[in-house]
């Protein structure tokens, strides 16, 4: 009977070491996500085993713009084999290209109204996560020659101010600063992106208008930005999501994993981004 119980334990040390082997392989490849290997993204969608690789286009608010080319230029350094490219405009008008039709494969938005307007008819797949927020500010030229010190100066009949549209982020958001602060501002003009107000008073056709905080920062000195206090009022929250047309959801989920990672946040930090 000994040599029976010699080759029992033999088999029993096979088996464990076995075990240990597949339980080491599916602990590594659970816990890593958003490079490519086997977990749950940021977009609530699993990723593939295989790198990111090839193409996608990232539709995204007109004030991410900055960020997001600095993000696309170092997820393509990391992903050799991966091409990032952008689309920037109002949020509102980003969601009516693509429910018309647009190839996209990720949408960022500035608020969570217009990401629930794809989410609502199954254009974005998973659950679009939360990556930053912004607040507005007013933007002036150098020097501030109008004087403005808060948001009723904006109300004076011989200044000329600009705003976003109310469907765009920016635009809903300037609403509720007004009732946040009992006024009615009388615009001169409503655009389609917060970067066109900004540009309105960079090139001086506008005195004054009602940017997000890192319009201001990322100017290069081209404005120059007036805090007021109503501005907390109207936090724009902004979320990334996959959307279900994608032609590669592969690398649109590990971009959109990137986004929401350390290194992300630090880029969207630097600009003047506040947590989500």
């Amino acid at each position: 009977m000994k040599p029976l119980l010699r080759t029992t334990s033999a088999f029993a040390l096979v088996i464990a070491g076995l075990t240990l082997t597949a339980c080491s392989t599916q602990s590594a490849t659970s816990g890593a996500t958003g490079s490519g290997v086997t977990g749950t993204t940021a977009s609530g969608t699993a990723t593939s085993s295989a790198a990111p690789t090839g193409s996608i286009t990232v539709f995204a608010a007109a004030s991410l713009q900055r960020t997001f080319t600095e993000l696309g230029k170092r997820f393509e350094q990391q992903h050799p084999g991966t091409t990032v490219t952008f689309s920037f405009a109002g949020s509102s008008d980003l969601v009516s290209q693509i429910r018309n039709g647009a190839p996209a494969d990720v949408f960022a938005s500035a608020d969570e109204a217009n990401m629930a307007k794809l989410t609502s008819t199954d254009l974005a797949t998973g659950w679009p996560r939360d990556f930053a927020t912004n607040t507005l500010e007013i933007a002036v030229a150098p020097g501030n020659p109008e004087h403005v010190e808060d948001l009723r100066d904006l109300t004076a009949s011989d200044l000329q101010v600009v705003t976003c549209a109310a469907p765009v982020p920016c635009g809903a958001a300037t609403a509720e600063v007004e009732r946040a602060a009992g006024i009615e501002l009388r615009p001169v003009s409503e655009e389609q992106s917060v970067t066109d107000v900004l540009g309105k008073v960079e090139s001086g056709q506008a005195d004054a208008g009602l940017v997000y905080v890192t319009d201001v920062e990322g100017s290069g000195g081209k404005v120059e930005g007036v805090p007021f206090a109503e501005s907390s009022k109207a936090v724009n929250t902004y979320p990334i999501g996959v959307l279900k047309e994608s032609s590669n959801p592969e690398t649109a989920a590990s971009f959109a994993a990137y986004v929401r990672s350390d290194a992300g946040h630090g880029v969207l930090t630097d600009a003047g981004f506040g947590a989500p």
